[in-house]
């Protein structure tokens, strides 16, 4: 079986291409993908070519990690039916290119136990997922934050889920573009802002230029927590971490069981995905929908349409 492909060549060098699938076993599942999101941080990166080394990295590639689509082949011991509208958190059934990452396809091959069953009613939204978990991994057990950096879609889904689990944080945004949509939280822009006493701050943004400004905004013994992606060092003067009992702590890739939350909090009303999705474009026109996705600080999610792709 073969599928379109979003396919990164080498560093900015983006295509479409017809790829082979591997076969699916008994566990699998064949989804013929609706949908599928870019991402402004992971996927620039992987495009760019400035992706620090990963397990499996390397070109060519296929991109993406926020796929929904329904279920048209289903092996007897994958757990899921024909039919099933599920999110698909990437793929690496491609024969001839990396699956790191891997959702940005027309069809996909993916264990059953990956393609989490969501309801018709998210359908689009549910691209989201990945963002979602992440913002709520970034969470799970520790201070709600006081103050996020960025108000890009992870910063809003961040913002959002503190909001639903009773916090009231300050988002700093430097894009007027982008200071507008709040939903039970303030934004502002960070010259506005003369706290010096906050106890969680969450980074966002992928600037490791900040933890020097962001230290210097802590209360004693609080914390900072990088929840972005960061492809240059992070360092940070000592004394001023030193006199504040500053702790650093880095957030990982969500965990089922943070996506289990983001879905209750969906199902009650609590979160809402509402204004996320500001672009989509067909699949066939994914080169020009990545240049968007990457250039346009309108675009908080572009998502691919794959209905059409041929």
């Amino acid at each position: 079986m073969h599928a379109l492909a979003v396919l990164v060549e080498r560093p900015e060098h983006l295509v479409l291409s017809q790829l082979e699938l591997v076969a699916a076993g008994p566990e699998d599942v064949v989804v013929a993908t609706q949908w599928s999101g870019i991402s402004t941080g992971t996927e620039r990166l992987l495009w760019s070519g400035r992706m620090p080394a990963f397990p499996g990295m390397g070109y060519p590639l296929v991109p993406g990690y926020e796929s929904v689509g329904r279920v048209i082949q289903a092996g007897d011991a994958s757990g899921r039916s024909v039919g099933d509208l599920v999110f698909v958190p990437g793929s690496r059934g491609f024969k001839e290119a990396r699956g790191l990452f891997g959702g940005a396809s027309s069809h996909l091959v993916v264990p059953g136990a990956k393609a989490v069953a969501i309801s018709e009613e998210l359908g689009q939204a549910g691209v989201l997922l990945a963002l979602a978990g992440t913002a709520q991994h970034a969470l799970a057990g520790a201070a709600l934050p006081d103050l996020i950096i960025g108000h890009g879609v992870l910063g809003r889904l961040l913002a959002r889920i503190a909001v639903a689990h009773g916090g009231a944080p300050v988002v700093w945004e430097t894009n007027p573009l982008r200071a507008t949509g709040a939903q039970g939280y303030a934004v502002v822009a960070p010259g506005d802002d003369s706290r010096k006493d906050y106890r969680a701050i969450y980074d966002v943004s992928g600037d490791s230029a900040l933890v020097d400004t962001l230290i210097g905004r802590l209360a004693p013994q609080g914390e900072i927590v990088l929840a972005g992606f960061y492809d240059q060092p992070i360092s940070f003067a000592f004394p001023p971490a030193f006199m504040r009992e500053a702790r650093l702590r880095v957030a990982a890739e969500w965990r089922q069981a943070d996506l289990d939350v983001v879905l209750a909090l969906l199902s009650d009303g609590r979160l809402s995905l509402d204004g996320l999705i500001t672009h989509s474009a067909p699949a066939n026109d994914a080169p020009a929908a990545y240049r968007t996705a990457f250039s346009d600080p309108s675009c908080l999610k572009m998502i691919l349409d794959w209905s059409a792709a041929s």
